[in-house]
């Protein structure tokens, strides 16, 4: 491969949660003594970022003035080239585009429009954290819909489940995730038309948080929310960043794609009330470096190693993890395994099962946040020879000790 996948990278004291942050909150513990900590939980990537975006950085801060600033038409136009190309965008203009400092600060901007305080939002569970914390923060009262494993362990929405929710609970408003987070679900087109069938026949306005849609593995292709029909367009508010996609989360810079005018007049007002949502002048130069030729090439390496670190894990789980399930994820670099079994068949709580990880240097995740009730996610986002020594100490001294 053209790019770096293999190095291992040293995080400590650079700033990284993922292995500085051990031990704290609600993060995974520190190892024991004589193991070192192999961070598979936050969801960031334990490889270099494309060399592209330090390039980009690092011309502008050859300039010694970091003043006042307005987002560049470099800025909007390297958006719209990256969203037609990767993802088939149509008709994509500049006054569409809209900066938003995270996704979850856009969800709750467009939510804050849509709904009144104290209303109930429609959900998928399992559930992205971060969409929980957001959502109670704000005065939202999640309606979870329990996603389905069909006969061949493929995540899929229950589309009963949800229009019942959705008449019974009074809902006019859904945060969707696509590709789904923690599940790793790659929605094809038929699901997401049913989907939005379904809101549109019930008036229920959607925040599509789209930032996985880069990063899909083989054979699978991510389809925006809002490409699946007219209504669809104008009924979503779609919400995206390079930051997932590059590796890039502390640089902060997201951005939502809202077509509907009226719509997105109001969330661009919400979104300006705290005066705090403002671009940083060396995030937009880091996405016009990622947005670029060169990125797009190192996004397909990514994902050629992801699939593989993909293949590898759910893999060994089958032939040596009795009692764990996976339903091999399409999208995404995480895994969520469903330990019920294990842990019924030898004693354990889930919580017992985690710290056996932990105690061997395997910062995996609790997935109980996650609405995952004997679950643990798990970030594949390494070298593989990584992966293959957590998965090796996992073997030895946690499922098969």
């Amino acid at each position: 491969m053209k790019y770096d996948f293999t190095s291992i990278l040293d995080r400590r004291g650079r700033d990284a949660i993922a292995v500085d942050g051990l031990g704290f909150g609600f993060a995974p513990g520190r190892p024991r003594e004589g193991f070192d900590a192999i961070p598979m939980w936050v969801a960031d990537m334990n490889f270099p970022t494309v060399p592209a975006v330090q390039e980009a950085m690092i011309r502008r801060a050859g300039h010694p003035a970091f003043g006042y600033f307005s987002p560049s038409e470099e800025y909007f136009s390297s958006i719209i080239r990256w969203q037609e190309e990767r993802n088939g965008a149509a008709g994509l203009a500049r006054e569409h585009i809209g900066y938003e400092n995270g996704v979850l600060g856009g969800v709750v901007s467009a939510l804050n429009v849509l709904c009144s305080r104290g209303d109930k939002v429609l959900l998928h569970s399992p559930t992205y954290i971060g969409f929980t914390g957001a959502l109670g923060n704000n005065g939202y009262q999640i309606v979870h819909s329990p996603l389905v494993k069909d006969e061949n362990g493929v995540y899929r929405m229950d589309f009963d489940d949800m229009e019942r929710k959705i008449v019974e609970n009074k809902i006019h408003a859904a945060v969707f995730c696509s590709p789904h987070n923690p599940c790793g679900r790659v929605w094809e087109r038929w699901e997401l038309e049913q989907a939005m069938a379904l809101f549109q026949k019930h008036d229920v306005m959607v925040v599509s948080d789209e930032i996985w849609s880069d990063i899909i593995l083989n054979g699978h292709r991510h389809i925006p929310t809002q490409s699946v029909s007219e209504d669809a367009r104008n009924r979503t508010a779609a919400l995206y960043a390079p930051s997932k996609t590059f590796n890039l989360a502390g640089l902060v810079g997201s951005y939502h794609i809202i077509y509907n005018k009226t719509l997105r007049e109001r969330v661009e007002k919400e979104s300006s009330l705290c005066h705090y949502n403002e671009m940083n002048v060396m995030s937009m130069h880091a996405l016009i470096g990622a947005y670029g030729p060169e990125g797009r090439e190192w996004v397909d390496e990514l994902c050629q190693v992801l699939t593989g670190n993909v293949d590898f894990a759910c893999d060994y789980i089958a032939r040596r993890f009795e009692g764990v399930e996976v339903s091999r994820p399409q999208g995404t670099y995480m895994l969520f395994l469903d330990c019920t079994k294990w842990c019924a068949a030898h004693g354990k709580t889930i919580g017992e099962l985690e710290q056996a990880g932990w105690d061997v240097g395997v910062a995996w995740q609790d997935g109980r946040m996650f609405h995952g009730p004997c679950h643990i996610r798990v970030n594949l986002a390494l070298p593989l020879s990584r992966v293959k020594e957590a998965f090796r100490r996992l073997d030895q001294y946690v499922f098969n000790a």
